[in-house]
């Protein structure tokens, strides 16, 4: 079983996975993130308020096929950025060694948000929970095998050898589908900005200095930009107020 987190362990464990990608280990992980990710759909959840009925219920055809649906649902941990590639790896390993009646369906929770970028408005889909993978099986020695041995899987969450499923809850509240998030208003308020603009660093070290935009980031309201310093071209992470357009 695994352990009850504070608040924001689900942040930490996330920054642990870095370390993980260095030195990856055979020992039990200790990342409860089932108990962090209900938690952090918890306020969803209480949002949605009681559904009286199917009628009511816009999830309710998703929750009838998910629970009909055989085997358990776990969690496995995998490097950060990765979890699309050990989707692919896991899809192919459960073909090319006929698992397919004991490993059934791979997921990696992710969401729409609208972006904006270079002036222009787009859907993206973005990982809800990155380093993490569902996988919906029957646990065996040899399918634990499989999903383990994927190539960019550390390991299961919670007991190495011996993990724990989700409750059929936990697993609606992380793959229910989601409204698309749009834009936040730091993006509304900057889409003006171009790549290859020229800017004038208003703010910190570089205060007065040209510089050229590299890249936008909008959902972290910042601009990577370069800088020309004794003559060469320093790249700099700076935020949208920290710049004027010329």
């Amino acid at each position: 079983m695994t352990e009850e987190l504070k608040p924001d362990a689900f942040e930490a464990a996330l920054a642990a996975s870095a370390e993980e990608i260095a030195t990856p280990t055979e020992e039990v992980i200790q990342a409860p993130v089932v108990d962090v990710i209900v938690e952090d759909l918890a306020l969803a959840s209480d949002e949605d308020g009681d559904v009286d009925s199917d009628e009511n219920d816009p999830n309710a055809e998703f929750r009838r096929t998910l629970r009909a649906a055989i085997g358990d649902w776990y969690v496995i941990h995998s490097y950060a950025g990765y979890e699309k590639k050990v989707k692919g790896n896991l899809a192919n390993r459960i073909q090319s060694l006929n698992m397919e009646d004991y490993i059934f369906q791979v997921e990696v929770p992710e969401e729409e948000v609208m972006e904006v970028k270079n002036g222009a408005r787009k859907m993206v889909k973005r990982n809800i929970y990155p380093g993490y993978v569902l996988v919906r099986m029957d646990l065996t020695d040899e399918s634990w095998s499989v999903v383990r041995n994927t190539p960019g899987v550390t390991g299961f969450v919670g007991n190495a050898h011996n993990p724990s499923p989700l409750s059929m809850d936990e697993v609606e509240k992380i793959l229910a589908p989601r409204p698309v998030k749009k834009a936040d208003k730091a993006d509304m308020k900057f889409v003006d900005f171009e790549v290859g603009e020229s800017v004038t660093v208003m703010d910190g070290p570089f205060a007065t200095l040209p510089a050229s935009i590299s890249e936008i980031m909008p959902e972290q309201a910042k601009l990577k930009v370069l800088v020309s310093i004794f003559g060469r071209e320093t790249p700099v992470e700076l935020s949208f107020a920290q710049v004027q357009k010329l």
